[in-house]
């Protein structure tokens, strides 16, 4: 009689996945054309090269004006400015708008030098250019003067040059599955290539003689059946993010199990067969494993699917295949039952390796974070967020609307809610259904808002699937109040009283970004005052702004002045652009001859560089949401920088290490 292999000691379901786990699974990263990319996951960051528009533009159909032209108009008063000519969309604009002028103007096209805002056409009339004899069927001419009937303020109706994405911005973090809107994010960039998590090559191998493939004739006296197994695990490694590849199936025979297992492993990340693992003396597969591998486990308990097998094939070392081994799992020969192990142990391991998320359902119930309101009397898509604080409650829902020109609400957004045409008010709290984008969206596990930072980047880049939201220090901290994100990065002083935790930070310096060289010889302050210098600022938002305004006060101070005084002797003082990278472009472009920002970007693109001193960066959590698992985590990485910086822990020094101007800031630090 027959040896038997026995199943003696059963291993429990976790005892399974921890075997699973302890398996390598994942590919190197390649690059691949962004038209093969979508559904693929990111290997690494990607930032914008470019800003997104990469021009100051028009958001409504019009006229292109400067805005103290038409301050004090209104429907009895209008103003009257000069028409001197059209900028349509797609053209560079070939008219200047000078004091009591403008310029008709298509939603899209380039602002023309001199204006700074848009008049919408339905709040204008036109004057002049009427019938030339009087007769209402006559052609009318071209009008040569128009009526504003409002005020408006410069940056009315224009979308500025970064405004969605900034250059220099995290666009996209590592771990991101490349949907439809990243795709159309990374094309708005000008991303023709994208690096990617490889995926994992499955071998799949159906063993047993009385297997036939579909298509070839099949014998019932003989006990033959179609060998449904191979195109069923296929497809579900395909839907799990892996690349399948079938084997021609095995029978019972010891060496033709062998060559096939072993070519299988030479040539895959894992090898999947299906049959021949139970204790039957003909189910010879266990011996291959054993002889030519190593065997973790056999036998699981569980039902169905009891004889299963995890292990490693060594790789011949006598052919083109990759060192070290594959890993191997022996699924059950009954479809009902491969199929089920498949989809409870494997498939989350190919998933993992791939980068891809678990499934989620298409709808989800979730509750408003914060009141919205709506009255226009259409139906409302909303694009949202979602926020899952594991509390057994739903989860939050959070707007997110940066305008229907901004890619970047797609990217961040994780559904819609639609909202009715007669609700004008959504409350805090009141329960909603979003339409998630597709039913493989992965709500962030973190939602950070606040100050954009170079170190924060990388920082973001060590957490599993965070969001981020760069809305600056100010809003970052008055939404942190409101209740909605977990934690808020705030940088230099600030006058809101928030009631939060400091997880730690960074301390990082700032002052005037120059052309390389610093041919102006800029020293301070004092030179934008004095000088006449071109200057680009970032916006009231943001915390480098704040520390500027307050560094121009102590001047104003000095000089027995106002700080308004000196801010309007700055030759640009009121033009912010977005992002921290922002103002050291436009002096790369000389648009500017200095701009706010960090001593890291100057370095890092080569320009000069004016010290003003030094700023902290400290994140900040609500109170409430500490014991998060994502918000420790968050800290212990914070911690860890604290060490790394005193060198004590290898690896995360770099975060801040070779980034020039950068320290330190201990959440102990005063």
């Amino acid at each position: 009689m027959s040896d038997r292999k026995e199943f003696r000691d059963l291993a429990s379901p976790e005892a399974a996945r921890e075997a699973i786990d302890s398996l390598d699974l994942s590919p190197a990263p390649e690059t691949v054309p962004l038209e093969d990319a979508r559904g693929r996951v990111l290997a690494e960051r990607v930032d914008a090269a470019i800003d997104v528009p990469g021009f100051d533009r028009a958001s409504m159909d019009g006229y292109a004006v400067r805005a103290r032209d038409t301050f004090g108009a209104d429907e009895v008063d209008p103003a009257e400015l000069d028409l001197v000519g059209a900028v349509h969309a797609g053209a560079a604009p070939d008219v200047t708008v000078e004091p009591g002028t403008c310029a008709e103007i298509s939603t899209g096209a380039v602002m023309p030098d001199g204006a700074d805002a848009v008049v919408m056409v339905e709040r204008t009339d036109e004057v002049g250019g009427g019938p030339d004899d009087g007769d209402p069927d006559d052609e009318r001419s071209e009008p040569d003067r128009i009526a504003v009937r409002t005020a408006v303020a410069p940056g009315d109706h224009v979308m500025s040059a970064g405004a969605d994405i900034a250059a220099g911005a995290r666009a996209l973090g590592p771990g991101t599955r490349l949907t439809p809107r990243e795709i159309g994010l990374l094309s708005a960039l000008g991303v023709d290539e994208v690096p990617v998590r490889g995926r994992p090559r499955v071998g799949i191998v159906s063993t047993g003689d009385e297997l036939v493939r579909p298509g070839d004739e099949l014998d019932p006296s003989r006990g033959e059946i179609y060998d449904v197994n191979s195109t069923t695990i296929a497809a579900g490694v395909e839907e799990a993010g892996g690349e399948p590849v079938l084997y021609p199936h095995a029978g019972d025979d010891y060496d033709e199990m062998e060559r096939l297992l072993r070519r299988a492993a030479d040539e895959c990340d894992l090898v999947c067969s299906s049959g021949s693992t139970s204790a039957s003396a003909v189910d010879v597969i266990y011996r291959v494993i054993e002889e030519r591998g190593d065997l973790l486990l056999h036998g699981v308990a569980v039902k169905p699917g009891k004889p299963m097998l995890i292990g490693r094939l060594d790789r011949r070392e006598d052919e083109d295949a990759s060192p070290g081994g594959s890993a191997y799992v022996g699924l059950p020969g009954y479809p009902v039952s491969a199929l089920t192990i498949f989809r409870t142990f494997v498939a989350p391991a190919i998933r993992e390796a791939a980068g891809q998320p678990e499934p989620a359902t298409a709808t989800v119930e979730g509750r408003m974070a914060v009141g919205e309101r709506y009255g226009e009397g259409r139906m409302r898509l909303m694009p949202v967020g979602l926020l899952d604080l594991n509390d057994g409650d739903l989860p939050l829902v959070y707007p997110v609307d940066k305008g229907s020109g901004a890619t970047t609400s797609l990217v961040e957004a994780d559904g819609v809610v639609a909202v009715d045409p007669d609700t004008e008010y959504l409350d805090r709290g009141e329960r909603v259904s979003v339409q998630l984008f597709s039913p493989d969206v992965r709500p962030p596990t973190l939602l950070g808002v606040g100050e954009d930072d170079p170190a924060l980047n990388r920082l973001l880049d060590r957490l599993e699937n965070p969001r981020y939201l760069p809305v600056g220090s100010r809003e970052g901290l008055r939404r942190l109040r409101d209740g909605v994100p977990d934690v808020a990065v705030v940088a230099g002083p600030s006058d809101r009283e928030v009631d939060a935790v400091d997880l730690g930070g960074w301390t990082r310096e700032w002052g005037l970004v120059v052309p390389e060289g610093n041919p102006d010889g800029v020293t301070g302050l004092g030179d934008l005052v004095d000088g006449d210098l071109r200057f680009v600022n970032r916006p009231s938002d943001a915390g480098l702004r704040r520390s500027l305004d307050d560094a121009l006060g102590d001047l104003a101070a000095d000089r027995d002045a106002s700080r308004g005084d000196l801010a309007g002797r700055i030759d640009g003082y009121e033009l912010t652009v977005r992002a921290f990278e922002s103002p050291v472009r436009k002096v790369i472009a000389g648009d500017a001859d200095a701009g706010l920002g960090l001593r890291e970007t100057a370095d890092r693109l080569g320009c000069g560089f004016v010290s003003l001193g030094e700023q902290s960066v400290v994140v900040r959590a609500a109170p409430d949401r500490v014991e998060r698992d994502a918000v420790a985590e968050l800290a212990d990485a914070l911690e860890d920088l604290d060490a790394a910086a005193g060198g004590d822990i290898d690896g995360l020094a770099d975060l801040i290490d070779d980034l020039a101007g950068y320290s330190r800031n201990s959440r102990n630090d005063p």
